[in-house]
Formats: C-alpha cells, structure tokens, sequence
C-alpha cells in the first residue's frame, strides 16, 4: 500500500537525487516485511532508466539520497564549467576510477568537474572509448538535474550546459589570441 506523506525531510512526488543513478521522483512510500519486521521504503522512480528502486527509509543517511540543489548552488556548480580542465597526469585507469567516484558521489559540483575535465571542445584530438562513455554518463547526470531544477526540458537544459562550455571555448581563444 502506497501512502503519501513526509519522511527524512523527503515529500512523496518530489524530485530528489540518488548518488548512483541520479534524478529521480519519490512516488510513495510502502511498508514492507523484511526478515521478520516491517520496513518503510521510499519507492523511487526513474523515468530514463526505467527504473525502481525501493530504499528502506532508515537508510537514507547511509545511501546518500538528497534533494536537488538550489538554484544558486547550481549557478556555482556550472560556473565551473568556464573553468580551466584539471587533468591530473596519473594513469588512466586511475583517474577512471576517480571520475566514476566522482559521477556517483551525488555532489553537483564533483559531477560538473568531470564534464569540464572530460568535455573536447577540439574536434581533432581523440577521446577513448572509456573518456566518452564517462564523459556521457556525468553529461546526462548533469542535464537531468539542471533540467529538474530549472523546471526545463532535457533539451533546454542540454544548451545551458553548452552555453556554458562555449563561454570557456571563447575565454580559451581570447586569452590566446
């Protein structure tokens, strides 16, 4: 039986962020029985991946669950993006690793250092597979919560994030111009 109500500061219908899978909405909560005793579970649907999960309530804390971010924490973390990529000179495997951390750590910021670390804006030079597929997953991560909070279309939201690539592009070519 699905109820709706408030739990852990978390509204049933609500759009929240789940570390390892990103944006997605609150459709209710349910009591389930689990070895023996009965779990509150917030049921947590995600549109794009067609997806629900079920997280027992008293685990919210520990899995990292969160609301979007405010407009202004949002203005922060794009901001970013004009800035210069931060690419460290270790292996990649190792630095796969810390950005697949990074895109599942569910903080905005952390997320939009992979876009503008990951992001080609030169055509000419070669991305691997791996780069693509990261850089992929932090883009469509970042595009869903900047479409969530702005209250705009993935569409919409995919230009903001260009915008704010481009504008690095343009300071790039200035400072060498």
């Amino acid at each position: 039986m699905v109820r709706k109500r408030k739990a852990f500061g978390f509204i049933v219908g609500e759009k929240v962020v789940y570390p390892s899978h990103g944006v997605g909405q609150i459709d209710g909560i349910v009591s389930q029985n689990i070895g023996g005793s009965k779990e509150e579970m917030f049921v947590i649907h995600f549109e794009s991946e067609g997806l629900t999960l079920r997280i027992p309530i008293n685990r919210v804390p520990e899995v990292g669950l969160r609301n979007l971010v405010s407009e202004e924490e949002l203005t922060e973390a794009l901001g970013l993006l004009n800035g210069r990529a931060r690419v460290k000179k270790s292996m990649w495997s190792r630095r796969a690793i810390e950005y697949d951390q990074k895109i599942n750590s569910g903080c905005i910021i952390k997320l939009t250092e992979v876009v503008r670390d990951l992001n080609r804006h030169d055509p000419n030079k070669d991305q691997s597979y791996s780069e693509r597929q990261l850089f992929e997953e932090a883009y469509g991560r970042l595009t869903k919560e900047v479409a969530a909070v702005k209250q705009i279309s993935i569409l919409e939201a995919k230009e903001v994030i260009s915008d704010n690539l481009l504008h690095k592009k343009s300071k790039t070519k200035e400072l060498a111009a």
